[in-house]
């Protein structure tokens, strides 16, 4: 069973004002941010190259982007949120479960009948959304994680299924209004430098906090492959929220980018499903810069800001050089 629960008044009293400042931030910018014209990206570009499989339905696309690897993709709805099925000879593994929108079960058991495990690239409710369809979640064991597995009620996602979120209808069943992300047990704790085999494929967790305390990367070293959930996607990267930990993160993406010579592709957990290793070090470097003060301030909405460089960028707080603490 998952350990080392924290289940004092006074910790859960911080992690719940935490997340409830997180939902209004994130709710926010979902309703000020200029969403109207997310649609017109789609198709995105990076998707010609790929051939959609026929597990495919109105909400989700589904991709082979490597062997025996799929990428189960969410375009309609403007998180685009990308999970992934990693299979091997006797198991496979469910890396994220998107929204909870959709019936992200059903598009599995098209693509394999081998026993399933999920886990998260983090707790944010665009990757936990299908946990509850499972058995098996396994999960690193924060604060954050923990909380986040009780679910999460309407009013606090309810945007994500509004209009103004979407390009087309949502699946039969769901509304803007009784849109949540369900409850889910986690039924075993996992730690850093753990290597799942699937049989034929061995996936190392790697803990790279800083986008949430819980964010983890898989690595596939035989392969070169490295799954890097919200820590990097082609798109403005999410680092405003009150879980982020700048420092953390800086840390985090200069592990990541130092393991670039030895990495072919990278799997990122939005908008485009495969991205080449070398965006790792820019992104650090792009990283480095904002944080020096060197780089341009886009204004988005009230308290935030938007640092842009070529494919990707930094969502941040106006006032991020005054709350990095040294660890």
């Amino acid at each position: 069973m998952f350990s080392r629960v924290c289940r004092t008044h006074s910790i859960f009293t911080r992690v719940l004002m935490s997340i409830l400042l997180c939902m209004a931030l994130l709710l926010s910018a979902t309703v000020r941010a200029d969403l109207e014209n997310f649609c017109d990206n789609l198709p995105r570009a990076a998707y010609a190259e790929l051939e959609k499989h026929s597990a495919s339905n109105d909400w989700f696309e589904v991709y082979e982007v490597g062997p025996d690897i799929w990428a189960i993709y969410e375009p309609f709805q403007w998180q685009e949120v990308i999970s992934y099925l990693i299979v091997g000879s006797k198991s496979a593994l469910l890396f994220d479960t998107g929204n909870g929108m959709g019936d992200i079960k059903a598009i599995v058991d098209q693509l394999t009948d081998k026993p399933i495990s999920v886990m998260n690239s983090h707790s944010h409710f665009d990757h936990i959304g299908g946990n509850y369809q499972f058995d098996n979640i396994l999960s690193v064991s924060t604060e954050f994680s923990v909380v986040r597995s009780r679910g999460m009620q309407n009013e606090s996602v309810t945007t994500e299924a509004s209009p103004q979120a979407l390009c087309k209808a949502l699946p039969q069943g769901v509304t803007k209004d009784n849109h949540k992300i369900r409850p889910y047990s986690i039924t075993r704790e996992v730690v850093e430098g753990e290597v799942i085999d699937l049989g034929g494929r061995q996936l190392e967790i790697l803990r790279i906090p800083g986008h949430t305390d819980d964010s983890i990367a898989l690595l596939d070293a035989q392969a070169g492959f490295l799954w890097t959930g919200d820590s990097f996607y082609e798109g403005p990267i999410w680092l405003y929220a009150p879980e982020t930990d700048l420092l953390d993160y800086k840390k985090s993406i200069a592990r990541l980018a130092a393991l670039v010579p030895n990495l072919t592709a990278l799997f990122p957990a939005h908008n485009t499903p495969r991205a080449r290793p070398g965006l790792l070090l820019e992104t650090q470097q792009a990283f480095d810069v904002v944080l020096a003060g060197k780089a341009k301030p886009v204004p988005t909405w009230d308290g935030v800001v938007t640092f842009e460089f070529d494919g990707f960028g930094f969502l941040m707080r106006e006032d991020y050089t005054q709350i990095q603490q040294p660890h």
